[in-house]
């Protein structure tokens, strides 16, 4: 039995504090052999398990030797373990800064480049076909799981943009259900098509909700993704207004309106088990369905607190107002903080506090 100490520093804060824990650690041999016996079915997952258990001990604080004794494994087996996690870690960081450094369509400034009058004289005519004839959803994920694979299991800076339709739930109770379906997949399609046209990409759609992202990387300048964001934003209340509600009105369906949230933060990319998909070779020979190869990709999504907050902050805004957070809002050009103002809000409703400053995180709404 060994008995040790560990002191670990608590990293969620900027300026480090030091929690002194005294752990009186029993490491028993048997039982932590026991324990990789016991999780372990086969001789991979036995390898596996062990492999992290190794680094879930040396990552606590625990020294390699101690690691290879209480597990009963040579100390180089132990080195090698640690050793090879940290070139895939080293790795990893390296892959992380290529795909941020590597140009995309969200690291220029896009308004200027997007026709707006375009834009909503083609969502005009779609929704007036998906009225007339039927909704075409044309939206691929596609992009997005690509995007995300560059960060996966990592931590990357993300601007988070949530919308949420407002009055839905008064149309779910006057419209056929079907009727009710067309207008919201025409709604998320316009809307999906202003967040690609700004360098955004769709995450994930949540009833008559959507979540989208704008990546920032390691890039600490944030003005280009969060201005992207914001201007996206002001685009989708125009192509609500002048686009989509004019075709409702010629069906005397009730006019709709959004809000937007918005907020930039770290978040980590984690993956929720695997997609399979058939791959179908090109050639004549191979397709049929004994030539086809099953693919599995990783089911990536995002964790964070910025997801939270951003989804938060657009429970408080007003119909076809967009609100930001502190950290958004710093980030952006002296004019276009004269679009914004304080959002009074209630302590007992909005209590996040900022890491910068230790307090409230202030809110800012558009206005007209």
């Amino acid at each position: 039995m060994v008995g040790f100490s560990l002191i670990f520093i608590n990293k969620s804060y900027k300026y480090p504090i030091r929690d002194e824990v005294k752990l009186n650690c029993k490491l028993g041999k048997k039982d932590m052999v026991g324990n990789i016996a016991n999780n372990a079915g086969d001789g991979s997952i036995s390898s596996s398990y062990q492999r992290q258990t190794v680094l879930n001990l040396y990552n606590s604080g625990i020294s390699a030797d101690i690691i290879s004794l209480q597990l009963d494994i040579g100390k180089e087996e132990v080195d090698k373990i640690i050793e090879t996690a940290n070139t895939e870690e080293e790795r990893k960081k390296i892959s992380i800064r290529q795909a941020s450094d590597t140009p995309s369509l969200g690291s220029f400034y896009l308004d200027a480049v997007v026709d707006l009058d375009s834009a909503i004289k083609m969502a005009q005519s779609r929704v007036w076909k998906a009225l007339k004839v039927a909704p075409e959803f044309n939206i691929s994920f596609k992009e997005t799981q690509n995007v995300l694979e560059k960060f996966a299991k990592s931590k990357v800076t993300l601007v988070i943009l949530h919308i949420d339709l407002v009055g839905s739930t008064r149309l779910s109770m006057t419209l056929p259900v079907d009727r009710l379906a067309t207008i919201i997949q025409a709604f998320t399609q316009e809307m999906s098509l202003m967040i690609a046209a700004y360098g955004g990409y769709v995450l994930k759609y949540v009833g008559d909700a959507i979540l989208a992202f704008f990546v920032a990387g390691d890039n600490y300048d944030l003005y280009l993704p969060c201005i992207n964001a914001v201007y996206c934003a002001r685009s989708m209340i125009k192509v609500m207004r002048q686009g989509i509600n004019p075709i409702l009105n010629q069906y005397d369906y009730p006019e709709m309106s959004v809000r937007v949230g918005i907020d930039v933060g770290e978040n980590v990319i984690v993956q929720f088990g695997w997609d399979a998909l058939n791959y179908v070779s090109d050639s004549k020979e191979d397709k049929n369905i004994e030539n086809q190869t099953l693919i599995k990709k990783p089911h990536l999504d995002i964790l964070g607190y910025t997801i939270s907050i951003a989804t938060k902050m657009t429970a408080l805004a007003q119909p076809d107002q967009i609100v930001i957070g502190q950290s958004v809002y710093d980030s952006l050009d002296d004019s276009q903080k004269s679009n914004f103002r304080v959002l009074p809000v209630n302590p007992e409703v909005w209590n996040y506090v900022s890491e910068n400053t230790g307090n409230i995180y202030r809110l800012y709404g558009s206005v007209e």
